[in-house]
């Protein structure tokens, strides 16, 4: 079952659970790659959306919450911060599970050897081939910095 048909399921479950929190949290999702159906279709694009946008879609909703739960608690709003968490929580069970330190590492060995990079200047090519094959496994984020490390 594809990831979509997944959230499709989840919201059912949700809406006869009575479920409010989840409920709410998996229209966002589906609301979010509805929008990016309908942006690439107004592209030119073909309207399909695969499996590997809908996780690059999740990833960057888990990171937009993890920023808005911490810029709520330097604020002092606790109930809000708990909130992203929770929908974090909703959103990241849909992701497969994240590479370990090490796995990452070997993946980031693994794609500078796949394209020869040398230098910093190849970082681009790296990171490219690194999100084609571990979108929604790694937190670009965390590894861009470890790839600059692996290229010095």
């Amino acid at each position: 079952m594809d990831i979509r048909n997944r959230i499709s399921a989840a919201l059912k479950e949700a809406m006869k659970a009575k479920d409010g929190a989840r409920l709410s949290t998996l229209r966002l999702v589906n609301a979010a790659i509805k929008d990016f159906e309908i942006a690439r279709r107004g592209g030119g694009e073909e309207g399909v959306v695969t499996d590997r946008d809908v996780l690059a879609i999740l990833d960057k909703m888990v990171r937009q919450r993890q920023e808005s739960a911490r810029a709520y608690e330097e604020g002092g709003r606790l109930e809000l911060a708990e909130q992203e968490r929770q929908e974090i929580v909703v959103i990241e069970a849909f992701l497969p599970q994240r590479l370990s330190d090490d796995e990452a590492r070997e993946a980031i060995r693994r794609a500078i050897s796949q394209t020869g990079a040398e230098s910093v200047r190849d970082m681009g090519k790296v990171m490219g081939v690194l999100k084609s094959q571990y979108t929604g496994r790694m937190d670009f984020g965390r590894v861009g910095p470890m790839v600059r490390n692996h290229l010095v």
